[in-house]
């Protein structure tokens, strides 16, 4: 809490002061629960106005947004670099996965709050979520094409789609769990790696 309350007195980079913003709020929509979540209790914790917090976001829907779409380029920006340089379909779908099941364990208790309180929410927390179901299908396609050339494409979206349904079901099962990211991203694996696997 001191420190947070001594930043009040330093003016700080608006970029700065919006990832401290959605990083205090992230933590807070965890430990409470979206309806349970306070702006007051927010601008508190950062330190600053609750004004300010709604000429950033809007309101509690546009700040719990802007915590999915932050987290959605972190998950972006992980799996990108987990398949950087690999020699394989094999290695590069492990690493991705294994990369999927870190980044949920990194955000253990945020996932839970976002997958059952989206929908409460609203529509665009919802639409949110959806695009970031989207942006791993497309990540898993342009995998999956460039080890499965002759795969036609609407088959290699069926297959990217199934992968990125199991994850996400897996990660909902594996946050209560105390199970490696490397184990959960295996029995992925053990499920679509016989169905993938190039002959």
């Amino acid at each position: 809490m001191g420190p947070v309350k001594e930043q009040r007195r330093k003016r700080m980079p608006r970029a700065e002061r919006e990832r401290q913003m959605l990083e205090v709020a992230e933590e807070i929509f965890a430990e409470r629960g979206y309806r349970d979540t306070s702006m007051d209790e927010i601008a508190d914790r950062v330190g600053v106005s609750k004004p300010m917090i709604y000429e950033y976001f809007g309101s509690k829907e546009g700040l719990l947004v802007a915590c999915i779409r932050a987290a959605r380029a972190e998950l972006l920006a992980a799996t990108i670099a987990s398949v950087e340089g690999v020699g394989s379909a094999e290695e590069a779908l492990r690493r991705g996965l294994t990369a999927f099941f870190e980044f949920i364990d990194s955000h253990r208790q945020s996932w839970k709050i976002i997958q059952a309180e989206a929908t409460v929410a609203g529509q665009q927390a919802v639409d949110e979520i959806e695009a970031g179901r989207q942006q791993q299908t497309e990540i898993n396609v342009t995998l999956f094409s460039s080890f499965l050339p002759d795969v036609p494409h609407a088959e290699l979206e069926a297959y990217a789609e199934i992968v990125v349904g199991a994850c996400e079901r897996l990660a909902t099962w594996y946050v209560h769990r105390d199970v490696s990211a490397a184990d959960a991203a295996e029995l992925v694996m053990r499920m679509v790696w016989f169905g993938l696997r190039p002959d």
